[in-house]
Order: structure tokens, then sequence, then C-alpha cells
């Protein structure tokens, strides 16, 4: 890593985790709560020997190295390794950078899988993170915490008696190429796909991790390890499901995993806001910051924040008024305290990381300000709803000249297919046609006929083989 590549990345806060302290011969106090700070939440990265400075709303980086870098990387390793601060062994990965003669250590800290992570053998020295900053936890944080170890936080663990070979191979060829395309920065992108899937988490030792196989694993696999796998996505033409005319007018097939449940859900969610189809240079959108990017961030609260072991399900239900997310746990924290501190404390670690790296969320926390943003944008509130056994997030779906938001069946507005299928391509060029098969509820051969017309108008293009390409969308004017 290059001086402006660690500079560039430290100014990310949002994306990838960091605590930067100055160190010169003893390692700072304060680097204790962060260690217990990112083992109880999302982990991430203590950088020593770089100052923060903030002038206004700006926030830059110097880098002033450090003094006696052996000895601090020995310190500060030896402590974690061993049970003489810490109420557990805390794994570190550390990194060495010399920058003009100016030494800088970073320090990878991973989420604990044993938690709370306290230091000083005081419960009451407990941190978590909130916002980009580390906090105490208080009296109902830490019961939360011990509450939801007492079922299992599992996503992190490796899983006997499974591969590499486990991982369906088209989820991460897909998953791999959105972070490409979306995060070029991300140095896995290099690597091979063993090795990136080591390096994001998905594989441990040589086996998958728990969140690794429910991300991007195969279904017979899933199915054998987890056993209960599935989020259902429905329509519903009512106000309720009492009311409906018909029982449903779509639900989404049983997925291979949740990045394949991802990428049907966020494409049917599409029909549901505003989100005209508008061509872009070289054929691709704008990152989405409006309706659907709330929503997008209910989706992947959803899949971060379920308990995969619970023997109820994940549902996202569409009716005439609104949209629910509903996922089997409890808010780990309680809501009042997440929309005050933007407290980051995911069910799931590896699989909020992994939406994450490919730039699906802004942060570790619940994006409770991105979801509540829903009511400025649309004049319709957004209801949060906790128990132990479930959580619910609902949209409010605003009215429209009279007629109720959510279209039956998803035909937002009259939209037309072929206007809805060039929207689709346009935010999605890598979509296949199963998969626009499974978005829009037509079949294959529907899809082949509007692809061809759309081709014949000199709208669609196709670059590339079926293999490795992708869809390019031209103007339509």
């Amino acid at each position: 890593m290059t001086k402006d590549e660690l500079l560039q990345r430290l100014q990310d806060i949002e994306w990838e985790d960091f605590e930067c302290k100055q160190a010169k011969s003893e390692l700072p106090k304060s680097v204790w709560e962060t260690v217990s700070a990112f083992s109880n939440t999302s982990g991430g990265w203590i950088v020593l020997g770089v100052r923060e400075e903030k002038v206004g709303k700006t926030k830059t980086f110097v880098i002033e190295g450090v003094g006696n870098a052996e000895k601090l990387e020995r310190d500060l390793i030896g402590t974690l390794r061993s049970k003489s601060k810490f109420n557990v062994t805390i794994s570190v990965r550390s990194q060495k950078y010399d920058f003009d003669g100016k030494t800088v250590l970073a320090f990878f800290i991973p989420s604990s899988t044993v938690k709370p992570v306290y230091y000083n053998n005081n419960l009451g020295n407990t941190f978590i993170r909130s916002g980009s900053g580390d906090q105490h936890a208080n009296d109902a944080e830490i019961a939360a915490i011990q509450r939801d170890q007492a079922f299992g936080s599992r996503s992190e663990l490796e899983i006997n008696g499974t591969s590499f070979n486990d991982i369906n191979p088209e989820s991460l060829q897909t998953f791999r190429r959105r972070i490409q395309q979306y995060n070029e920065a991300l140095p896995y992108n290099q690597l091979d796909d063993e090795d990136f899937c080591r390096k994001t988490g998905v594989t441990l030792h040589g086996k998958m991790t728990y969140g690794g196989m429910l991300m991007l694993g195969k279904r017979d696999s899933i199915r054998e390890h987890i056993g209960n796998f599935w989020i259902d996505f429905i329509e519903i033409p009512g106000d309720s499901s009492a009311n409906a005319n018909e029982r449903y007018t779509y639900r989404m097939a049983e997925q291979e995993n949740i990045w394949e449940s991802y990428k049907v859900i966020i494409q049917r969610l599409r029909l549901y806001v505003d989100n005209p189809f508008v061509a872009r240079e070289g054929g691709f959108a704008d990152e989405d910051n409006s309706q659907l990017y709330c929503l997008r961030e209910g989706l992947v609260n959803l899949c971060a924040h379920t308990d995969y072991f619970s023997p109820m399900h994940p549902t996202i239900r569409v009716f005439d008024n609104r949209i629910e997310f509903q996922n089997p746990g409890t808010f780990i924290v309680g809501i009042d305290e997440v929309k005050a501190r933007n407290v980051s404390l995911p069910r799931n670690p590896t699989i909020i990381n992994l939406f994450r790296y490919a730039r699906l969320s802004e942060n570790a926390g619940y994006g409770i300000d991105k979801i509540a943003k829903w009511k400025e944008l649309t004049g319709s509130d957004v209801a949060f709803e906790t128990s132990l056994l479930y959580s619910t997030v609902t949209y409010f779906l605003p009215t429209k000249g009279g007629q109720k938001g959510g279209q039956k069946g998803g035909q937002k507005g009259g939209q037309k297919t072929a206007d809805r299928l060039l929207t689709i391509l346009t935010s999605e060029p890598n979509i296949s046609r199963k998969e626009l098969s499974q978005v829009l509820g037509i079949s294959q051969s529907a899809i082949q006929k509007h692809i061809q017309r759309l081709k014949e108008q000199g709208i669609l293009v196709r670059v590339g083989g079926a293999r490795g390409g992708y869809w390019k969308v031209l103007s339509n004017e």
C-alpha cells in the first residue's frame, strides 16, 4: 500500500472502520477502548502513527510515524493474545508500513465470537462503536450483547465438514464483479477466488464460515448445515392478507443464498419507488440515493440482523399501502438508542461486511438514518417494532392522485414491461435472463422477445459473451 492509498482509505471512515492514534514509544491508553469496541461490534483497524485533524467538518490525516515500532507491536499483540488485560483472547493481524522513513503500524481487530469483550476485569470497561467513535456501553447495551451471545452469533465461525467447494460459483462471480465495478480500490480485487474468500471472511482455515455460507453458498450446502434458510418476498394485492382479492400477485422463488435473494428483491422493490429510467453515459445509472436507497438499507438491515437459526423466516411483504421488512431476532440495541447514537452492533458481522465490500451498506450499524430518510422523501412514515422473537421495519407508501402507492402486482404507474426491463438493466448490467424472469414475473422466452425488440430499436446492445459480458443501455430518445 502506498502513502496516498493509505491516506485515501483513511478518509473513507464509513466504508472501512479505522481508528487513528498517535504513538511515540508507548501504546496510547485509549487503544484498549478501541480494541473492546471493535471486538464487540464489526471489527476494524487501529492505525498507530497517524494524526487526525479536523478543520470545521473537513477531516484530514497526517502521517507522523511511531517510535520503537517493534516494541509497540510486541506489546499490543502480546497483550491481546494473553488474558492479562482482556476477559478473552483476541486475535489480531498486524501490518507495518514505511512512508518516507516514518513507520506506521496497522492492527486489524476482528469481531469477537465471545462477547462482551472488556478489560481490567471490569464489565464497565465494555465499549462499542457509535458512529465512528468509541462509546461506553450502557447497562442495557451490555445486557443486549449478553442476550444475543446466549442465542449465538455464529456468522464468523467456521463450519466443520465444509470447504471452498460449497460456494455457489455464479454467486461468487457476480458478487466479485459488483465489487470490481463499485469498489475498485479494494485490494482484494486482485486476489484469486480462494484468497479473496479467505480475506473477506467467507472462508476460515479452508472451511466455510456461517456468514460466508449464507451469503454465497450453494443451497444444498446451506440446507445441510443451517437447515432453515429462506428469505420470503411476497406482493399482496390489498392492505392485509385477510382482505386481499387473491393470496398474492408475485412471490419470489426460493433462491440459492442471501446474495441471490438480494439481487431479485432489490429489483422488485425498484418497481415501487420513483426511479424512472434515465440512460447514462456508458449505459450505467448513477448510484441510487433516493427512495430505493432507503428501501435498500432496510433490505440490507434485514439480511444482516436476521437470526438465521430461528424457525421463523425473514419476510418482505409488499401491500398496497406499505412495505414490511420482518426478520427473526430482536434489535440487539433498543431502537431509540440506535436512532440517537447510530450504534454499530450487527448480529451477523461477516454478512454486513460483505455488503460493505460491495458498497451496498454505508456502515456496520442499522442504517436507521438512511431508512428514516424515507419520510423526508415521500411524506410517509417509517415504523420500527421489535420484540424478543422478531423485528419489523414498515415503510408506508405515499398516495398518488388518490390511488395507493403500491400498484397491484408491481405495475408501478402503468410502467411498460420494456421500460421496467431497461430500468433494471441500467442498474444491473450483468443480470441474467433467468434473474430478469424472476424479477419481472414473466417467462424467459418473453424476456428474450423484449430484449430482441430493444436491440432492433438500437436501445440495447450486448457487450461480450454470455459469460462475463454485460448489457449496455443506449439512449431511447
